[in-house]
């Protein structure tokens, strides 16, 4: 009897599945966090404790993750796998972690995400996908997330997407793409982000963005589409931002300085919803002789050409209009003239 005493605590903890911290890791019992932070893990440890709702995985040298990983682990809420060697994600692999909040695969080499990524991730709020390899996003793959509120896939290799990849994400309110090689912001990609506040494009490959594009973001703050290759932008293109305040930051792009741009910054400028918040840092690329200069500066003058080409058609038109006046006044009176000699000789 006395024997089996020092076997009771063991066998209550088995009665609630209790499972030991995983080797080479720190776990904290008071808080249920489990730190295995760049301990040089291969694989996902499989004895991390049922209660955890923290685990820190990031730094290590993980390559895969296999199906059911993290199976038992319920009440995880924040999964960190940043900074591994991450190739793979399994079919499954998350599928035990329905109440996970918080999910950071950042600064992996994902070239791609399984098509039921999103399936039993119906609560995450938060998912960073920057600095992986992932070329083409597939609406399978993010298609139920319904309460994500942030996105970050920035810094990937992203050329294409879906036309309806983003349609389950209508909470969503961050979303990032800077750093791709989107060439087009094509219409119908963001029907479903009314609450987006804040869009983030810069330095990608765009250099169209379609006259509807922007519409459905009532509620965006904030538009980055510094760095692309954008030269001429349409002012109903903006305009359809039905908006409170939209900060635009356009700078660091190949823009060709003309009277049409000057009359849509213009216009802009005079909408009070939206702000060019680096209109000062915009520099002209072309044509040459304006190279490198701040369109700021010259803005004022761009369409001085246009104006005078403009008032010298107005002034020849002018000019020929009296000039074929006069010829038919002085043509007349050379008939009247005629004719008033040609009644004289009738009359003698």
């Amino acid at each position: 009897m006395l024997r089996a005493i020092p076997l009771l605590p063991l066998l209550v903890n088995t009665a609630w599945g209790f499972r030991p911290c995983p080797k080479h890791c720190q776990c904290y019992e008071s808080s249920d966090l489990v730190d295995c932070r760049s301990r040089g893990l291969l694989r996902v440890p499989n004895s991390v404790p049922h209660g955890t709702w923290l685990l820190d995985l990031s730094g290590n040298q993980l390559a895969e993750v296999c199906t059911r990983s993290f199976m038992g682990l319920w009440s995880l809420k924040i999964l960190i796998m940043s900074n591994n060697s991450i190739q793979t994600l399994q079919s499954q692999s998350l599928s035990s972690l329905q109440f996970l909040e918080r999910l950071d695969l950042s600064l992996n080499q994902l070239r791609w995400l399984p098509l039921d990524f999103s399936q039993s991730l119906s609560s995450l709020q938060e998912l960073r996908l920057d600095h992986n390899l992932l070329e083409h996003l597939n609406s399978s793959s993010l298609g139920d997330f319904e309460n994500l509120k942030k996105l970050n896939l920035s810094y990937n290799l992203i050329q294409t997407m879906d036309a309806g990849v983003f349609s389950g994400l209508s909470r969503l309110i961050l979303l990032s793409l800077e750093g791709n090689k989107l060439k087009v912001l094509k219409e119908g990609l963001l029907n479903r982000q009314t609450n987006l506040e804040v869009l983030l494009l810069d330095h990608n490959n765009i250099s169209v963005i379609e006259p509807k594009a922007l519409a459905p973001l009532r509620s965006l703050t904030l538009l980055g589409l510094q760095g692309n290759h954008l030269v001429h932008i349409r002012f109903k293109t903006f305009l359809k931002l039905q908006t409170t305040n939209t900060h635009l930051q356009l700078s660091l792009n190949p823009w060709t300085c003309d009277c049409e741009l000057h009359r849509v910054f213009s216009k802009i400028w005079h909408v009070r919803h939206l702000q060019v918040g680096d209109y000062k840092e915009i520099l002209c690329h072309a044509p040459a002789q304006l190279a490198g200069v701040a369109l700021s500066s010259v803005d004022s003058h761009l369409c001085i050409a246009e104006t005078a080409t403009v008032l010298a058609i107005i002034v020849t038109v002018m000019l020929a209009v009296i000039g074929a006046l006069l010829k038919a006044e002085h043509n007349r009176k050379n008939k009247q003239g005629s004719s008033e000699s040609e009644s004289e000789r009738q009359e003698k």
